[in-house]
């Protein structure tokens, strides 16, 4: 599992004074970004393997301006061409859930324009952050 701590500037919240929902989704974006360099992967993009098809976050309760954030991530399931990644955003001074996300990552060939089967190192990289729930 590997987690970063967030604290969400003033301009990421919103009228109601809580962290904005779009906001959320940048964390995320975060959390991929520094999992796939924890794996080696560098954000070289003329060498790039990974596209989004799927992203999601559930609001569990109110985050504010300042408040620092845990976000944590992990692999719930590897497929032949994909992998799901978690993230759970907690306060890390309550350790009160803040919101939940995950993503549907494809293992893809850009100049093909299409997915490709997950290597088996890679997949043996994969499985050392997999958590079944």
């Amino acid at each position: 599992m590997e987690k970063f701590t967030v604290t969400p500037r003033f301009c990421e919240t919103d009228a109601l004074g809580h962290i904005n929902n779009t906001s959320y989704f940048i964390y995320l974006e975060e959390a991929r970004i520094k999992f796939f360099q924890s794996l080696g992967y560098s954000m070289n993009l003329d060498d790039w393997k990974f596209i989004l098809a799927s992203t999601k976050c559930d609001f569990v309760n109110q985050g504010h301006f300042n408040q620092k954030l845990s976000v944590s991530t992990y692999i719930s399931k590897i497929g032949n061409k994909s992998f799901h990644l978690e993230h759970e955003i907690c306060c890390e001074e309550t350790k009160q859930m803040i919101a939940t996300g995950n993503a549907i990552i494809v293992f893809f060939n850009f100049k093909e324009q299409r997915s490709e089967v997950l290597p088996e190192l890679f997949k043996e990289q994969l499985e050392r952050h997999l958590v079944v729930k």
